[in-house]
């Protein structure tokens, strides 16, 4: 592993102009000895804490101006210099050889965007920045706004948000910092946003698209995040530096020999500011699936954030194929409101009844369907599950194209389908308060999933996706089981109090 050398800012034995000369020409070609001088520039009063993962993202920001880079996603965790770093510091160091650069730097909100731009300008107008590297460029006085400034060479620096409409303009260099607010990580409607804009909009402002630049940093907020969303396409080339709080073995492109300095499992990140204490408060406070997704940078805790892997870990099994006394059947059908590319699919999970008042999993699937393909694909799965008679009901919750899907069988169907139509009413309960209902008798063992066999190829993925909930790229197989669950709740209450001779 190559050490990370933090550089020394005063070399011994220089006289004051030297000396000033011999720091000017290190900060314009070290980012790293840059943010040591420059910091009480950005944050007046605070002293500065040098640490080795400063270094390493200064080392992998130097790589991307200096092309060796082009696209790059770094996750970290809060309170860890990610703004500053990225969208005060790399920006201003960047200009004093390259000040023709144009700049589009943003955040999930406009007063976070403005924030670090207007740190930026207060380095570039510094008298400590103006003797150093003024020669270099000036900033311009007719287009010197706290969104948007230029300098005579050419280059600019504008501000956006995700929250307000992204402007038209091109850039060289293109930062995302924060692109999504963690309270908004669970809304699929806004994360789709963010990414939809990023694909659509952002991605398309480069200059030249030989040299274009981009780096994206934040912390995991849920699979589909705007940084998963991105590594999920292995052809864009991304690059991924990860930095979890605390050190787990971890894939990520060495840069230059450089890689985390870490050894141990659980060592911190930055022990000086955030050490065993400070950890373990936000720990609590974040608890355990935003702890994960937030400081491990893993949004879905590995054994499962409501849904946990243990429950079935050796345990509450059964071997596909062998005969079993099944009493009942049910198919739990979560509809997806909109059938296009980045809507959610309609999944299927099929539950049976057990003579000792256990339910097991038979089948799991999901797709993206259009309305009548749903239509006759519900239909279609009854006719196949209900041959020996064991079909009770085919639950389909009773809102948005679930409505839709029941009327249109209630005519359509053949009578005997018909017949079985459940209208599952979620009443108010959100659905991951609904999945933290289910969870209860998944944990006392009423839910069984079966053994790993080639013969339920589909049980991988659905075990991935349900411990991953609510942070899954699909959560509609979990909220299939979560209505399932629900509805059968009296039967399972009722098996549950036997099995612990409460009767």
């Amino acid at each position: 592993m190559k050490a990370l050398k933090i550089p020394a800012l005063r070399p011994a034995g220089l006289a004051a102009p030297a000396l000033q000369a011999a720091e000017s020409w290190q900060c314009a070609h070290q980012l790293h000895a840059y943010v040591r001088a420059a910091w009480p520039l950005a944050e007046p009063g605070v002293p500065f804490c040098d640490n080795w993962h400063i270094g390493l993202i200064c080392e992998y920001l130097q790589a991307v101006s200096d092309l060796e880079i082009h696209n790059l996603v770094i996750n970290i965790p809060p309170r860890h210099m990610k703004s500053l770093l990225v969208s005060v510091f790399w920006p201003t160091w960047s200009w004093i050889t390259h000040p023709e650069l144009r700049w589009l730097t943003g955040s999930y909100a406009t007063p976070l965007a403005v924030r670090d731009a207007l740190k930026s300008r207060r380095i570039l107008q510094s008298d400590w920045y103006r003797r150093r590297f003024g020669g270099a460029f000036k900033l311009s006085g007719d287009q010197n706004l706290k969104s948007r400034y230029e300098n005579n060479r050419g280059g600019y620096r504008l501000a956006f948000s995700f929250n307000s409409a992204v402007t038209g303009e091109g850039a060289d260099v293109l930062v995302v910092d924060d692109p999504l607010k963690a309270q908004d990580a669970d809304n699929p409607h806004q994360r789709e946003r963010v990414n939809e804009i990023y694909d659509s909009t952002l991605s398309t402002r480069a200059n030249d698209p030989r040299a274009a630049r981009r780096v994206i940093i934040m912390q995991r907020l849920h699979e589909n995040d705007l940084s998963g969303h991105l590594l999920e396409k292995r052809e864009a080339g991304y690059v991924h530096l990860c930095l979890p709080t605390e050190y787990a073995p971890r894939l990520f492109l060495p840069l230059r020999g450089l890689v985390d300095p870490r050894s141990q499992p659980g060592e911190l990140l930055w022990p000086a500011r955030f050490g065993p204490r400070e950890n373990e408060a936000a720990r609590v406070d974040l608890g355990l699936r935003g702890y994960s997704g937030q400081h491990d940078q893993r949004p879905s805790p590995p054994g499962g954030a409501i849904y946990l892997a243990d429950w079935w870990r050796g345990c509450n099994r059964y071997p596909p194929g062998e005969p079993a006394q099944v009493v009942a059947r049910w198919l739990s059908w979560d509809t997806a409101l909109k059938d296009g590319e980045q809507h959610d699919s309609s999944a299927l999970t099929v539950w049976e009844l057990l003579a000792d008042q256990r339910v097991r999993l038979r089948y799991a699937g999901w797709q993206r369907l259009q309305f009548p393909q749903l239509a006759a694909a519900i239909q279609d799965e009854a006719e196949r599950w209900m041959g020996d008679g064991l079909l009770r009901g085919i639950l389909i919750e009773d809102k948005a194209s679930g409505i839709s899907a029941l009327q249109t069988l209630a005519q359509g169907a053949p009578p005997e389908i018909a017949a079985l139509l459940v209208a599952f009413q979620p009443g108010q309960v959100g659905k991951q308060a609904r999945a933290r209902q289910a969870s209860l008798w998944c944990e006392r063992g009423c839910v069984l999933l079966p053994e790993p066999h080639e013969s339920v190829p589909w049980l991988f993925d659905f075990e991935q996706l349900l411990y991953a909930f609510p942070a899954a790229r699909l959560n509609d197989p979990a909220d299939s089981l979560a209505q399932a669950v629900l509805y059968l709740e009296n039967l399972l209450a009722e098996g549950w109090r036997a099995r612990q001779g409460l009767r």
